[in-house]
């Protein structure tokens, strides 16, 4: 949704003394034209960009302290950057401030293939990571789907078509180093697989969306590459066939790497944007992994499954070629739905619910849309129960906009009455504040806030996600 206009001129001027401390610091590191503000003012949401005043580009540990002293010296709000794929406006700058790019933080520091773990600066990517891990038996299986720092995955809590195996970041994270607001240096969780020491501040940051402190170093699980990987699509009479044929998949423990759903109306899109010649109906793309021996057999137990919920049209990718072609057309889902209709907005949704309720929640979503007469492709990671509607807008058409915002509304409220999230993987950011206080309750929320007074009193970390600023903090 457009977002109000803001611009830098609505905010105080940065101080001279803290643009002359941070040019001392980072010399041609250091930003304020106008291009790079409005680069780092956005994300992949349809909210309008918020540039913050400044860019500083930091390369080390070191100078995140240096530039968020100097901030927290001058009261100046703070946005930790990553590669800038995030949604629900976490990288906008509501309060101004100066945005720390992380990017060029992006040394793998040390690979530990018998601990199967890696430490990391923030700015590696997924994909960086996955490919200096090539021939030593491991990988890091989260895949949100963009190429997504690390940083930013732990920040958000990222997810992806794998989590219903290998879990979500909060899984796979074991240890941090991360930045507050006036530079102090936090150490959080150890490389050992297990602890009951303390408070368990990694997963309290893990999520956190760069509120509370900037990820700074991690340490991340990794896990074996499987001796055999099968992935297959097969289509379904509708959306509560498929769900079923998941639950009894899951229900008889079949170890399912990936499983996701996709709507007919992903289908056609998919089929335009990435030339895939998949049957116009609801579809699952499922991925196995295991041994010869036990793939071999989860395969044909989830043959039999599908074919008593009327699966049909099984296609097999059994080459590594054909699997990331097929997951490649997943991934593409965001930008086909849009293609679908040029010019057009989204409103992205991401609710999650167990998964029992998952296809009467889908479909209870499909009929508002019809009933606001909108077009919304949905598809999601069906084995943990999240599922996304990409609502396609025209955002010069108020009306238009206005229907989605409350299709929207109507959807995060269902799944919170159904004991699911309003939000499973993208985070309440900017825009999904309203639905915390109903999801947790108000004490709940009073604890959050008060979590946030402690370590960021002044509210200078990300100011306006989670909570509002100026929303009074215990």
């Amino acid at each position: 949704m457009p977002s109000p206009a803001i611009t830098t001129s609505t905010f105080q001027p940065l101080p001279p003394a803290l643009l002359e401390e941070l040019v001392a610091l980072l010399g041609d590191r250091f930003s304020t034209s106008a291009s790079v503000r409005e680069h780092h003012g956005s994300d992949i949401s349809a909210l309008d960009p918020m540039p913050p005043q400044a860019v500083a580009f930091v390369n080390c540990i070191e100078e995140i302290v240096s530039v968020q002293k100097a901030c927290h010296h001058h009261r100046t709000p703070i946005i930790p950057y990553g590669s800038g794929s995030s949604l629900e406006g976490w990288l906008h700058a509501v309060h101004g401030g100066v945005c720390i790019d992380v990017s060029g933080m992006n040394r793998i520091i040390e690979v530990r293939i018998d601990d199967m773990d890696v430490t990391v600066q923030p700015g590696v990517t997924r994909k960086q990571l996955n490919a200096a891990l090539h021939g030593t038996g491991l990988f890091f299986p989260i895949d949100p789907g963009a190429d997504a720092s690390l940083g930013g995955m732990a920040a958000t809590r990222a997810s992806g078509t794998n989590a219903v195996r290998y879990g979500t970041m909060r899984e796979n994270v074991l240890a941090m180093t991360a930045v507050l607001a006036d530079g102090r240096v936090v150490q959080t969780g150890t490389r050992a697989r297990k602890s009951s020491a303390g408070y368990d501040l990694t997963h309290l940051l893990v999520g956190s969306g760069g509120t509370l402190a900037t990820v700074a170093e991690l340490t991340v699980k990794l896990h074996p590459v499987p001796e055999a990987i099968s992935a297959a699509v097969c289509n379904f009479p509708s959306v509560d066939h498929a769900v079923r044929t998941v639950i009894q998949a899951i229900q008889l423990g079949i170890p399912m790497a990936r499983i996701e759903l996709i709507d007919t109306l992903t289908v056609r899109a998919l089929n335009a944007y990435s030339k895939t010649r998949l049957q116009e109906a609801p579809s699952l793309f499922f991925e196995l992994h295991g041994s010869e021996a036990s793939v071999k057999e989860q395969v044909e137990t989830l043959r039999m499954l599908a074919d008593e919920q009327g699966g049909r049209d099984f296609e097999w990718a059994l080459h590594p070629e054909d699997r990331s072609r097929l997951w490649q057309a997943r991934h593409d889902a965001y930008f086909a739905a849009l293609a679908l209709r040029p010019g057009c907005r989204s409103v992205t949704t991401d609710a999650v619910v167990p998964i029992s309720r998952l296809a009467e929640c889908i479909e209870a979503t499909a009929l508002d849309l019809q009933e606001h007469d909108l077009s919304a492709p949905i598809f999601g990671h069906v084995g943990d129960g999240n599922f996304h509607a990409v609502i396609l807008i025209d955002p010069r058409d108020p009306a238009e906009v206005e229907r989605a915002a409350t299709v929207a509304h109507r959807l995060a409220d269902r799944a919170i009455a159904m004991n699911g999230s309003c939000t499973g993987e993208h985070g309440v950011g900017l825009t999904k504040q309203s639905y915390l206080q109903s999801e947790y309750g108000q004490n709940a929320v009073d604890i959050m806030a008060s979590i946030k007074a402690a370590m960021d009193p002044h509210q200078l970390m990300n100011p306006g996600k989670i909570f509002a600023r100026g929303t009074p903090l215990a």
